[in-house]
């Protein structure tokens, strides 16, 4: 066992039980740094693609083998786009030079002395190992929060992968079928047709636009029945689309409000069951789909770490990215699962990419990042989609809503998919839904 160790400390291969091989790429590489990247994201895909490869050898741990482009992850729910639509593999964006530096896994343990981490097989749960490192960067994001509301997990959908969106949509289509089946009593049929989202920010809102635009445009005319018995209740505690300037909260309250189908509900839910929500107040709401969209928890790794974190549980971190807890000042952390001590930033999308090319700049011309300046973000602004070819836009000399906005927030999402499949792949999802419809194939 003591070889073992060494070979995994020693050896270019850090991988424990596997013997290094010699060739001239693992020469090269061993001139190199090695920087292990936990997580696929926004933020580590970033880092991935702008860090200098001549500087660094990169490692990539992750528990999914592709990049989410998340802000038109509500889009797939209800066909508008379908789901490869909105993700990039991994290896096509990063070129590996060795096959075996993408590990489909997922980080457990981390020793700062050791500059070891320790992986899960997605695969084999048995396979168990370790990585070394001279630089490490945790981006392993954030899981949605459930504030310890009984029957969340049990009962409610979470919208943060596919895997979520595939489910809600067969959700949707199984309750549609189901209501136009024989013995189906009309008190049911409401219960199956009322769709809940608890959480009023941008992933619910969305949701609720396109869940929204799918029965208006598609259910109406394949359910032109049952359509008359179905609600979409948003349930939010305080407002909706909260970090938006008042004017654009507004504008998309009223145009959710003017929706016969649709409404706002100011509350806190209090426990999910399997066809019912109860709420503080003790009202019952009967519902076929609970959708919960409320606020970011952090995952089990950054719980296990021993090191200093804020009341959110996000990891601290400095002006240029370094865990804080670190005295080696070889471990940086970024995106939702960090929190920049002296100038805390939001959890977005936007932040977490931006970071991380940062990060790849700092690393790339700084080695250490430790002259490198601090990092300094200003948001080129927010936009969220509410239904009906409507959305809001708020940008540094302009906030409005309405078509325009929509039209901005179709096209800005459009430039910044990862790559050229995409950019094309999308619009043509977008052209069969606006002239044939959405599909509603249940697999």
């Amino acid at each position: 066992m003591k070889r073992i160790l060494t070979t995994a400390r020693n050896g270019t291969n850090a991988v424990f039980g596997r013997r290094p091989r010699c060739s001239t790429s693992e020469s090269k590489s061993r001139e190199r740094q090695r920087l292990v990247i936990l997580g696929s994201g926004w933020g580590g895909y970033s880092l991935m693609k702008n860090i200098d490869q001549r500087k660094f050898s990169v490692v990539v741990v992750s528990p999914r083998n592709h990049f989410l482009f998340t802000p038109l992850l509500a889009s797939t729910t209800v066909g508008t786009l379908e789901f490869r639509s909105i993700i990039e593999p991994v290896r096509y964006g990063r070129k590996f030079r060795d096959e075996r530096d993408f590990h489909l896994a997922e980080a457990e343990r981390l020793d700062l002395e050791e500059k070891t981490v320790w992986c899960r097989s997605m695969l084999d749960e048995s396979n168990r190992y370790a990585i070394r490192y001279d630089k490490l960067v945790i981006a392993v994001g954030a899981l949605s929060n459930t504030f310890g509301v009984p029957g969340v997990r049990e009962h409610a959908f979470f919208l943060k992968e596919l895997v979520d969106a595939k489910a809600i949509r067969n959700r949707i289509i199984s309750n549609f079928e189901l209501a136009v089946q024989p013995g189906v009593t009309p008190c049911r049929v409401k219960q199956l047709l009322h769709f809940v989202i608890v959480g009023g920010g941008p992933t619910g809102v969305e949701f609720g636009a396109e869940l929204y635009d799918f029965i208006s445009q598609d259910m109406s005319r394949l359910f032109p029945m049952e359509v008359n018995d179905v609600r979409v209740s948003l349930i939010e505690a305080s407002q909706i689309l909260s970090g938006f300037d008042e004017k654009l909260r507004k504008f998309a309250e009223k145009k959710i409000q003017q929706r016969e189908k649709m409404e706002l509900v100011k509350g806190t839910v209090s426990e999910v069951h399997r066809d019912t929500i109860i709420l503080q107040d003790r009202s019952e709401i009967p519902c076929g789909l609970v959708v919960w969209a409320a606020g970011l928890a952090p995952r089990s790794f950054v719980l296990s770490l021993g090191v200093p974190k804020n009341k959110q549980q996000q990891l601290l971190v400095d002006q240029s990215l370094r865990l804080k807890a670190d005295p080696m000042g070889s471990v940086f952390a970024l995106g939702d699962c960090s929190c920049v001590e002296e100038n805390p930033m939001p959890p977005t999308a936007q932040v977490a990419e931006r970071q991380g090319r940062y990060l790849a700049k700092s690393l790339s011309q700084y080695s250490d990042a430790t002259h490198s300046p601090p990092m300094h973000f200003k948001s080129v602004g927010m936009l969220a989609y509410v239904g009906d070819y409507q959305a809001v836009a708020e940008l540094p000399q302009f906030k409005f809503g309405g078509f325009h906005s929509w039209l901005l927030w179709r096209s800005a999402y459009l430039t910044r998919l990862g790559n050229w499949r995409l950019r094309l792949q999308v619009p043509i999802d977008w052209f069969k839904t606006f002239f044939y419809g959405r599909d509603v194939s249940q697999f």
